[in-house]
């Protein structure tokens, strides 16, 4: 067995602020903006690193969150913007509240609500998908930024997808995880590196995943 060494990634989730206008509203990849709290953002920028790859989605919401945290932590950052870290796309249901589908749609409400995870809404995209998506990007992004910090900002359901990818988790059980508005997520992935060959590793999957935190409100 040839030599190899351990490296450390850590990535730090973080659901965007609180979008008012999209209560009771099936939102998805609408771009509604968030309300930025300084008072609510100030805590968790402190527990944040500060030499950290930002990452956010293309939706406002997620960079208003990321530029805020970072003026607050006084950190300057040009963060990446990843298209497959958006929030799961809910089709022409986007915008409406759930009453309003179970009236207009009671058939493929039906069905949606019986299986949540795997049925995907009109003209969108299931949830199971969307994990598909968000785990090649962790896996890119990992191989690509490997033994670096990563802030991404992002979405409530790509933290979902994200936490069930480092402990392989079901659609179905995923989506039992609760993640609030800037509540952090911690996931830590151990990369096996061998020493003669430190570049010749970008098929390889991580050695294991550390959950250090999930849905932490600081």
């Amino acid at each position: 067995m040839s030599e190899a060494a351990l490296t450390l990634s850590r990535w730090w989730w973080i659901r965007h602020a609180p979008v008012p206008a999209g209560d009771g509203r099936m939102i998805g990849q609408l771009d509604l903006a968030a309300e930025i709290d300084t008072a609510a953002i100030l805590p968790l920028s402190r527990v944040l690193p500060q030499d950290a790859l930002w990452i956010t989605t293309p939706l406002q919401r997620t960079g208003r969150t990321a530029a805020a945290l970072a003026a607050a932590a006084g950190i300057e950052t040009a963060p990446l913007v990843e298209p497959s870290f958006a929030e799961q796309h809910f089709g022409r249901w986007q915008g409406r509240s759930h009453a309003e589908v179970r009236e207009r749609e009671p058939e493929a409400w039906r069905r949606f609500w019986l299986s949540p995870a795997e049925e995907a809404p009109l003209e969108g995209e299931s949830f199971a998908a969307m994990m598909v998506r968000v785990a090649e990007a962790i896996e890119r992004l990992s191989i690509a930024h490997r033994g670096r910090d990563i802030v991404a900002v992002a979405h409530a359901g790509t933290v979902r997808a994200a936490l069930a990818h480092a402990l392989a988790l079901t659609p179905a059980a995923a989506l039992a995880v609760t993640v609030d508005p800037l509540s952090l997520t911690r996931l830590d992935r151990f990369d096996e590196i061998p020493r003669a060959h430190p570049d010749a590793d970008e098929g390889m999957a991580p050695t294991s995943w550390r959950i250090a935190a999930v849905n932490l409100v600081v």
